[in-house]
């Protein structure tokens, strides 16, 4: 339980607090916009990138013994 003694309510106090402190009140908002579109894109690359595997997969042929 270590893991969860380290990630407590008071943890998330004091980080929510140094990034009010180190960015500003008002790019607070601006940072989780961008990390949530980051997230997004992301996402969607890798649903891309699995889609093309997929289809390359199908065109090769299989080899029967």
């Amino acid at each position: 339980m270590f893991l969860g003694d380290i990630l407590g309510p008071d943890l998330i106090i004091v980080v929510v607090v140094v990034a009010v402190l180190v960015f500003g009140g008002s790019a607070i908002p601006k940072l989780a916009r961008n990390l949530g579109s980051a997230r997004s894109e992301f996402e969607k690359g890798i649903k891309q990138a699995k889609a093309s595997a997929d289809e390359e997969a199908e065109k090769k042929p299989t080899k029967d013994a």
